[in-house]
């Protein structure tokens, strides 16, 4: 199933720098890992703020759930998930 996510990280601004440069760099090591097991097909940033739209591509809500859950700044994002379906007009017969 695909599932377009939106993530909006707002950490807080009396976070340590180490603290938060450690939760980051834990974060771009699990959505990297996600990314080359294909999960997390596409990831892009928001121009001008710290956030970011992404497609996940799940077996289902329950593991979409699982993979953001165990986002290390997860505790720190307001999420919005739409779940998405293939277009009948759509050109491409693979979905990207």
């Amino acid at each position: 199933m695909l599932f377009k996510v939106e993530m909006t990280v707002r950490i807080p601004h009396d976070m340590p720098a180490e603290v938060a440069a450690d939760i980051k760099a834990r974060e771009k090591a699990y959505a990297q890992t996600l990314q080359a097991q294909g999960k997390w097909r596409h990831l892009w940033r928001v121009a001008g703020s710290y956030a970011n739209v992404s497609i996940f591509d799940v077996a289902d809500n329950g593991e979409l759930q699982a993979l953001i859950s165990n986002l290390p700044l997860f505790p720190y994002m307001d999420i919005s998930v739409v779940p998405l379906c293939r277009h009948p007009s759509s050109i491409h017969e693979d979905d990207r």
